[in-house]
């Protein structure tokens, strides 16, 4: 009995075909760690670290999300930011070629120089990002400065030069942090828009203005004065919410990166040992055929030789 326990192959073959089927199994787990980069196929096959995984993904999507809204937002604001500048240098301009006019009692040139200002400073506040009117509040789809050309603003009441309402753009950039942002055509340019309807009411000037125009004149200048210090307060305030709305920014991707790094250290595997793993594992199950194949190969005849 001892001889022939000794070649009974078919338990010894049962026994290692399916210590093969589990070398082939995990031969292929190895081989899927190598595809991507991954330790487990599935949250599931975490174990324990599911749980934390899916909370740090959540946040990670929530970081990364705010991240984005306050990039968006930066744009915006620095967008207007030109836009503003853009307007207090031109109104500045027209604001001494009025002063030296007043001196001087003479205007060559004037009517033309206002009338480009005119249309600089209508572009400026009807300007756009993607379609969407910056200056317009709420109503981004309607362009907030109405009046076409410097003599259509003749008579024109302020608050019928302006389409925009008073609501401001609000976005959320942290947990439970709405930030208000953006600033209002009508906010900041109504004074300087009455300056432009003084000297279109007094209609064209030539080369020496009227005693009528030269009132005009000085009304404007002190319009654009009252305008220009409205500005610049608008465009301080804008200034100021740019650096908030860009440090939020700065802190949700600095927090993205560290939710980044904690979701890869429970699912990304290490490709050394992952390769270091598939070379044994390959060579384990290779020499399990080989043993397979000897093992089934042999027979009683064999042994009684």
């Amino acid at each position: 009995m001892t001889g022939w326990n000794r070649v009974a192959t078919v338990p010894m073959q049962r026994t290692l075909f399916e210590s093969i089927a589990i070398s082939q199994r995990k031969l292929v787990e190895t081989q899927q760690q190598m595809a991507t980069g991954k330790k487990a196929p599935d949250f599931a096959s975490l174990g324990i670290e599911t749980m934390r995984n899916l909370s740090a993904r959540t946040l990670l999507a929530r970081q990364e999300a705010h991240a984005a809204v306050g990039a968006r937002i930066g744009t915006t604001l620095s967008i207007m930011d030109t836009q503003m500048a853009s307007i207090e240098d031109m109104m500045v301009s027209f604001r001494d070629k009025l002063l030296t006019t007043s001196a001087s009692k003479r205007s060559e040139g004037l009517q033309e120089l206002a009338e480009e200002t005119f249309q600089r400073f209508r572009s400026a506040l009807n300007s756009d990002e993607g379609g969407t009117y910056l200056f317009a509040g709420s109503r981004t789809d309607t362009a907030p400065f109405v009046p076409a050309s410097l003599a259509a603003s003749a008579g024109v009441p302020t608050a019928s030069a302006f389409a925009n309402d008073g609501v401001e753009l609000k976005a959320r950039v942290a947990d439970g942090l709405d930030v208000s942002f953006g600033a209002t055509a009508s906010s900041f340019g109504s004074e300087m828009f009455e300056a432009f309807r003084a000297l279109a009411d007094a209609g064209a000037i030539g080369d020496v203005p009227t005693a009528a125009q030269q009132a005009a004149i000085n009304e404007a200048v002190g319009k654009i004065n009252d305008g220009l210090k409205t500005l610049r307060a608008s465009h301080a305030e804008n200034g100021r919410r740019q650096a908030q709305v860009e440090e939020l920014a700065d802190r949700a991707s600095e927090r993205s990166l560290i939710l980044q790094r904690l979701v890869a250290r429970n699912e990304d595997a290490d490709m050394a040992e992952v390769a270091s793993t598939l070379v044994q594992r390959q060579s384990s199950l290779q020499a399990s055929y080989t043993l397979f194949s000897r093992l089934s190969n042999l027979s009683l005849v064999n042994y009684i030789r």
